[in-house]
């Protein structure tokens, strides 16, 4: 017999048989013939009844009998039975009678009942029907009620199943002292160790839990807060215009709100960096706060800190204007960091060798001021460790930078100037006459035609107020030309014939880019009648027209 009690046939008995689901089961197909386990199964008719004789006839070493109608295959005689070919009925579905039958063993020497109802062990000790035990399978049921049972749910103590704190276990036993005992295959199901007692909590793993809980939900209650009242709440801010403690805060290029915010918390000026970022959109100016060095006071408000960062005039820094002379950009160092007069100007008179010129600059014994022209126009930011050779230098060292950057040695050849500082002389002297980057281009052109050798209308004289200005340290733009032409002095282009020994300003990007690119259209003069727009003239008769014309306005505005 086998484990599913049944032969050889198209559908095994239950359904956890692997060959478990046959096709096209109807009501009345269900095992035919006898009974063969002792169930009170229901008979049904056979097809047809063959007599019932003995099965065999056994004679010493003589192979059984078989029924005609159903051949049988002998397999292995000492296992005790004999598969029997399926019989189908009309339908094609197994009638149940091709069954695995124990091979009848009878005594030959007693006579048997060949109509016997109890079959006859083959062998003394032969396992027990598994069909007729309790844990027999049941009986196959017809396809329309077949179904598995779902494997119902064992009850599981819920303070014991799996706890954390029960002490003592490591394959998720049962803490609690009524488990239901072992399981089929050695397995426990309950908590209790072999010796049947029950498993103690471990007061240390007990305690060690409560902390971790308390940590992760205090430390998430913690960070949860921080992030609402971030998020929600009003950021911290502190009140006031500050303390009396000062600090120099560096905003740097292209920073924004949150980025500032953030230097003035680590400086200690604001007390958040949300509460400046709030302030600086609440203020029509916040977002025009300009990079630089802002001296701060401590623990300002952020309202504070925004109202002092919009005025640009309150950046610790100095501006050096285009076109400025190095008399005031000395005047603005002193002033700017409270050192006496004449401080910077000192300075820069002895030590000039010292602050980075180029080599092809400062050579010229008629200079005025060898730094002239390389105190480069743009803004510095101050610190606490600011002094006036520290200005100069960075100024000297960004001019030199910008006159590499424009090529300007190479350039002073293909315009026809004698070295690199000629061309910074002219860009000063455009810079100090003209208004705009159009100016200065058809500027540079005037210079350019003044200083041909062909010119035999100013005869190489560049005739420039400016120079004469620059000699008196003025900005006078009425003063005789009598007087300006009677000047002996290097500088004075309306005596001396050619460029002036070096630059009389310090040039600007503008002015520098329109020196190495002027305008070639032709201009020789120009004048600016009304103060404002500058007019320019490629005759003198237009000129002279033009001079009339400003001396003119110029009565009517002094009342003469």
């Amino acid at each position: 017999m086998t484990e599913y009690g049944r032969g050889r046939g198209s559908e095994p008995w239950h359904p956890e048989d692997p060959l478990y689901g046959d096709q096209g089961w109807t009501g009345h197909q269900t095992q035919q013939g006898q009974a063969p386990y002792g169930g009170d199964q229901q008979q049904y008719p056979q097809e047809q009844q063959y007599p019932q004789e003995p099965q065999y006839q056994q004679q010493p070493q003589q192979p059984q009998p078989q029924y005609p109608q159903h051949p049988q295959y002998v397999e292995q005689q000492h296992q005790g039975y004999a598969p029997q070919q399926p019989v189908y009925d009309s339908q094609g579905w197994d009638t149940g009678q091709g069954q695995y039958m124990g091979a009848v063993q009878t005594d030959p020497y007693v006579a048997a009942d060949a109509y016997a109802s109890q079959p006859i062990p083959v062998y003394p000790g032969d396992a027990p029907d598994l069909y007729t035990t309790e844990d027999a399978y049941p009986p196959p049921q017809p396809p329309g009620r077949r179904h598995l049972e779902p494997e119902p749910v064992e009850e599981v103590d819920e303070e014991s199943e799996d706890s954390f704190f029960a002490g003592g276990g490591g394959g998720g036993g049962r803490g609690d002292d009524d488990g239901d005992g072992d399981e089929p295959g050695g397995g426990r199901r309950s908590g209790r160790s072999k010796g049947g007692k029950p498993k103690k909590r471990s007061g240390t793993a007990c305690l060690l839990a409560a902390v971790v809980i308390i940590g992760v939900v205090g430390g998430g209650g913690y960070y949860g807060y921080s992030y609402l009242k971030a998020r929600f709440g009003a950021a911290e801010d502190f009140a006031g215009e500050g303390t009396d403690e000062m600090v120099d805060v560096e905003i740097p290029k292209g920073a924004g709100l949150g980025q500032m915010g953030r230097i003035l918390k680590d400086a200690g000026v604001v007390a958040s960096a949300q509460a400046f970022v709030d302030a600086a959109n609440a203020n029509p100016k916040g977002k025009s706060i300009q990079p630089g060095v802002y001296p701060m006071k401590k623990k300002m408000s952020g309202a504070a800190a925004v109202a002092l960062m919009i005025d640009p005039s309150k950046l610790n820094v100095i501006t050096i204007g285009e076109g400025w002379r190095n008399a005031k950009v000395y005047e603005a160092i002193d002033k700017k960091l409270g050192k006496p007069e004449g401080t910077t100007r000192d300075i820069a008179q002895r030590d000039a060798k010292n602050l980075g010129l180029p080599a092809w600059a400062g050579n010229n014994p008629k200079l005025i001021d060898p730094l002239e022209g390389f105190l480069y126009p743009a803004r510095y930011d101050l610190s606490k460790d600011s002094t006036p050779e520290s200005l100069l230098k960075q100024m000297v060292k960004n001019a030199t930078d910008k006159y590499t950057e424009l090529g300007i040695e190479t350039k002073a050849k293909e315009l026809g100037l004698e070295n690199p500082l000629q061309v910074v002389t002219v860009a000063s002297l455009v810079n100090a006459e003209g208004k705009n980057h159009e100016d200065f281009r058809k500027m540079s052109e005037v210079v350019y035609n003044r200083l041909k050798k062909t010119n035999d209308v100013t005869n190489q004289k560049i005739e420039f107020d400016s120079t004469y200005n620059y000699i008196k340290g003025k900005s006078d733009i009425n003063f005789s030309i009598k007087e300006a032409r009677a000047l002996d002095h290097p500088y004075n282009t309306h005596y001396v014939k050619g460029l002036p020994p070096g630059p009389i300003g310090n040039p600007g990007a503008d002015a520098l880019s329109a020196t190495l690119n002027p305008d070639h259209g032709g201009w020789m003069f120009f004048v600016s009648v009304d103060g404002d727009k500058t007019t320019f003239t490629k005759t003198y008769e237009e000129h002279q027209t033009l001079v009339a014309e400003f001396l003119e306005r110029q009565k009517q505005k002094n009342g003469g």
